[in-house]
């Protein structure tokens, strides 16, 4: 048998001689890797959700919401004053070129009632080509048409949120009569699901109405006309850049905007906020990693000096082997083999963890993640560097030792 196979079944035996305390050394290392594959899980997981929900809007989408305004010397944020209205949205679906439609709505959190049922939801009132511009099929029934916006129809069609909490279960939905601020309302249709955002808010709890009918007969507004946001869909994504320039040049005019003057409107498109999303989930992803990482170290350096115990409790057993021969490097490898099998061991235990969270993450509370091969592949040798690095000062003091020094120690 080689002298490699053999310093490694002497390892393996020395560690089995105090189980309990080559355990708690590898916990640290265990913690670590654990922690390390499980943010790496989330992080691939969220920045998953965040192009499937995009995809799901469509790339080749524009969003215009009202701008940061200055009223008497008060400035207020983004959407404070409503800036923007249905003629906006009609001019800039006739006058820019590359636009295929665009959508216009304005939302509000109200009180929805179904017989002895009622549910607070998000109201959103809006414009036929809604499901087709937010690339939302619909599940039962059908949307509203121009001629409900027209006339200003008493229809809503639910989300599957707000359907589970104001319906029994096998009730029929469609042709049913709801309430909202006692505005009887006929639903004719159910939306898709869609699950939550990658923000955690569930998106298919609200109802959506005629823009005209939310307006007019639900919301009561105090403008007509004045939309909280403007969806533009272009003919394809690479027009996306020069409509947003032209969208900004109509509505500066339109709003007889100085050139001194900022913008009373914002302008986003899907995947600026995919960069931005994305751009947060991997800083947060490197943040949780920096903290995994301490965990690594620790347990690198209880592994440092659960060695030097161990060189201390060994050093007649170093010295009577150097007396019959064994040679410094054979004690430098005995010592590092230790090592790296005591990371070895957590790496493996702490991968299995790690994936183990990740899946119970996913079960218990929905969080999308995945399992990046590469990534644990990183973790696991990273976890045997962290061996090699703390285990080789151990490993160096033990193969400088005197050998008649040794056979003397108490």
């Amino acid at each position: 048998m080689s002298f490699f196979w053999l310093t490694l079944l002497s390892a393996f035996r020395i560690l089995r001689r105090n189980p309990l305390r080559a355990g708690l050394t590898m916990l640290g290392i265990i913690i670590g890797i654990a922690a390390v594959v499980a943010m790496v899980s989330l992080g691939q997981g969220a920045t998953a959700s965040v192009q499937a929900e995009i995809s799901s809007l469509g790339t080749n989408v524009l969003i215009v919401v009202p701008g940061a305004t200055t009223v008497g010397g008060v400035r207020g944020g983004l959407g404070s004053i409503s800036t923007l209205t249905v003629d906006d949205a009609e001019d800039i679906e006739k006058r820019v070129a590359g636009v295929m439609t665009a959508m216009y709505g304005t939302r509000s959190i109200l009180q929805a009632i179904r017989e002895n049922k009622n549910w607070s939801t998000v109201v959103f009132g809006t414009t036929p080509v809604f499901p087709e511009v937010r690339n939302w099929p619909i599940a039962q029934g059908n949307f509203f048409t121009q001629s409900d916006l027209d006339s200003a129809a008493k229809v809503a069609v639910l989300g599957k949120t707000a359907v589970q909490n104001l319906f029994e279960p096998g009730e029929e939905v469609v042709g049913s009569e709801i309430r909202i601020r006692n505005v009887p309302l006929r639903v004719i249709g159910v939306l898709a699901s869609k699950g939550q955002s990658v923000t955690g808010q569930d998106q298919d709890d609200f109802v959506v109405l005629p823009f005209s009918t939310a307006e007019r007969k639900v919301f009561g507004t105090k403008f007509l006309g004045t939309v909280g946001i403007i969806l533009v869909a272009t003919e394809t994504r690479h027009d996306v850049p020069a409509v947003a320039e032209d969208i900004k040049e109509l509505l500066r005019m339109r709003h007889r905007l100085h050139q001194s003057e900022e913008d009373d409107f914002t302008i986003r498109t899907m995947e600026d906020i995919a960069k931005t999303i994305a751009g947060t989930s991997r800083t947060m992803m490197f943040m949780l990693m920096s903290i995994a990482s301490i965990s690594l170290i620790v347990g690198g350096i209880g592994i440092m000096n659960i060695l030097l115990v161990s060189v201390t409790e060994r050093t007649r057993e170093i010295g009577l082997r150097m007396a019959v021969g064994a040679k410094r490097a054979h004690i430098l490898l005995q010592f590092l083999i230790e090592a790296i099998i005591m990371t070895a061991i957590g790496g493996v235990l702490g991968v299995g963890t790690g994936i183990g969270i990740a899946r119970l993450l996913t079960t218990m509370i929905g969080w999308p993640t995945i399992i990046n091969t590469h990534a644990v592949l990183a973790a696991f040798l990273f976890s045997l560097v962290v061996g090699l690095f703390f285990g080789l000062y151990p490993a160096n003091k033990a193969s400088k030792l005197n050998p008649i020094e040794a056979l003397r120690y108490e």
